[in-house]
């Protein structure tokens, strides 16, 4: 099924998100956060199985990704901003709490949401990025996660990081994604950031990242991990149980990298589905 399209209007411009309807009686939305580099259309499949199953799936592309919201000072894509985006889709949508799904920094943003805002999420499915103060105690002490995010350092260098990632062809960024991700979704990811300016949008979540100290979670959560993600080691995912006061599975996934949603769409969509009850 083909997604609609509509904007949403937030303080640093529009966001363009994608809405993916279910034919029948609905129960209940998904807020859908994707992650870096990649758009609103990794959660096509993931959406393809929630909607036949009545879910709605509304997925915005975030701040830098829409063409109608990349302001340029760095300082605007502090966390605080991602998670206000995310709260004023919800609000577009005339609803008080939507189940929220979070990839890689969509991931991060979800985790911030549920600490934060506790009473505006149902219940809460982060693919790969573990809860925000263990993944920060995982890069401050585990050698292992350092060296995985050692990519950090070029991300954050103004300039530079978007000529290495854009020279040849974009041959860095689409080397980034392995043969789970199609040619054709990569094409849809690159017209967002394939663009210089959509490429520094995108990295500005980066140069504008800090240590972040989260409360612990108490909204219902489910958290996979795939265990031969190249960017988050054992560490992190597993310190995330410490930081959860409430209902909590944690779904270690083996034979599995980064890109779970494009991966194992079927696995994601079952956990959100189990998590919704």
């Amino acid at each position: 099924m083909e997604p609609q399209s509509m904007t949403v209007d937030i303080p640093a411009g529009t966001l363009d998100v994608l809405d993916w309807r279910t034919t029948g009686p609905e129960r209940g939305t998904v807020l859908a956060l994707h992650g870096f580099p990649e758009s609103p259309w990794e959660w096509e499949a993931v959406a393809g199985v929630l909607t036949q199953q009545g879910l709605r799936v509304v997925a915005p592309a975030q701040r830098g990704y829409s063409a109608g919201a990349r302001p340029d000072d760095v300082g605007a894509y502090a966390i605080e901003h991602l998670s206000a985006d995310a709260l004023a889709v919800v609000d577009h949508l005339g609803l008080e709490t939507v189940h929220v799904l979070g990839h890689d920094w969509g991931a991060s943003v979800a985790w911030w949401l549920a600490a934060h805002h506790p009473g505006r999420v149902s219940s809460l499915t982060v693919v790969s990025v573990p809860h925000l103060s263990a993944f920060a105690w995982a890069l401050q002490s585990d050698p292992d996660q350092q060296a995985r995010s050692a990519y950090f350092a070029l991300f954050r260098q103004e300039g530079k990081a978007e000529d290495v990632l854009l020279e040849d062809g974009a041959r860095r960024l689409r080397a980034m994604f392995d043969e789970h991700v199609s040619d054709e979704l990569i094409a849809k990811h690159l017209e967002v950031v394939g663009t210089r300016a959509g490429l520094t949008g995108a990295l500005n979540w980066y140069r504008a990242m800090r240590r972040y100290d989260l409360p612990d979670v108490s909204v219902p959560t489910t958290y996979l991990w795939g265990e031969d993600d190249p960017a988050i080691g054992r560490s992190g995912a597993e310190a995330t149980a410490s930081r959860m006061a409430g209902e909590y599975r944690f779904v270690p996934l083996a034979g599995m990298g980064h890109w779970l949603p494009e991966q194992a769409p079927e696995v994601v969509a079952a956990e959100v589905l189990d998590r919704i009850g």
